[in-house]
């Protein structure tokens, strides 16, 4: 009986132990999610400011090819009144320059939106990395 009752006075310390150290942790814990969200708020913040600073940038790429596009069209509408005797030539000629014009203007948006992906994802590794030395800070605290 004697290791019975020692068993459970230790089984009971135990367990006020883990209550105490429940309660100490709790404002560790609170501040950790604090931090979490605090640093969520601002990834999410500079999500939005990287999101509006690409958009002039894709803008004026679909702009520009646009307007490669429609001087390729212009320039298929010249040949094509110019050289009316060779036609089939003619319309080889615009294809390949339509197609040229067309694959550049890709081209430029794709190197576009590439710029503007690179600058979240360093943004977004920033902030995970903010998060992360928050947690390191507050399981040290």
């Amino acid at each position: 009986m004697g290791l019975g009752d020692t068993l459970k006075k230790w089984l009971g310390r135990a367990k006020e132990e883990a209550a105490e150290l429940q309660e100490k942790a709790a404002p560790m814990v609170d501040k950790a999610v604090g931090e979490a969200k605090e640093a969520f708020g601002k990834v999410k913040e500079e999500a939005a400011e990287l999101s509006e600073k690409a958009k002039p940038m894709v803008d004026k790429a679909v702009g520009e090819a646009k307007e490669v596009l429609g001087k390729a069209k212009d320039k298929v509408d010249e040949m094509r009144g110019q050289a009316s005797d060779t036609a089939e030539t003619v319309a080889d000629t615009a294809t390949d320059t339509a197609g040229a014009a067309a694959g550049a203007a890709a081209e430029k948006v794709a190197d576009t939106a590439e710029t503007a992906v690179d600058t979240a994802t360093d943004a977004a590794e920033a902030a995970a990395e903010k998060v992360t030395d928050a947690e390191g800070d507050g399981s040290a605290g």
